[in-house]
């Protein structure tokens, strides 16, 4: 069943103290290690096979991570995460870090482009169909 784009995907988890520094907080490199939890959930809840043979293979080729607030050491997050923009190889996916229960507010704010590649030859190509099913994603809309 393709993915109701309206609606992000949302998986928690919670900090591990390893996931911190001195200060107290999660370390910086650790959000995008949260982002790549939970695209590997949400691709696995849309069935889209990111391991082995047949695999659809991606390659970070942009990452913009936007701070609001600490992370804290044992704390609950919800990430929450959804497909924005196609291209013709490319894919943009959001995602937020919030907190959970009295205090669910935002944390992170994360942005990826991801490009479809070939393993091989590392060259950039076409998404497929089928992924594009999967992601709720009809066709290809060339950028205006």
């Amino acid at each position: 069943m393709p993915y109701d784009r309206d609606t992000p995907f949302r998986h928690t988890f919670r900090v591990r103290y390893a996931e911190c520094d001195p200060q107290g907080v999660v370390f910086n490199s650790r959000y995008l290690e949260y982002a790549d939890v939970l695209i590997s959930e949400f691709w696995r809840a849309l069935g889209v096979k990111s391991v082995g043979e047949g695999s659809f293979e991606v390659h970070v080729a942009r990452a913009i991570v936007d701070y609001r607030a600490p992370i804290r050491p044992d704390e609950l997050i919800e990430g929450r995460i959804w497909p924005g923009r196609f291209g013709n190889s490319s894919m943009v996916t959001h995602i937020e870090l919030h907190g959970t229960g009295d205090d669910a507010s935002l944390r992170s704010a994360i942005e990826l482009v991801q490009v479809h590649v070939d393993l091989e030859t590392g060259q950039s190509q076409r998404i497929p169909d089928v992924v594009r099913a999967l992601f709720g994603v009809a066709e290809f809309v060339h950028p205006a």
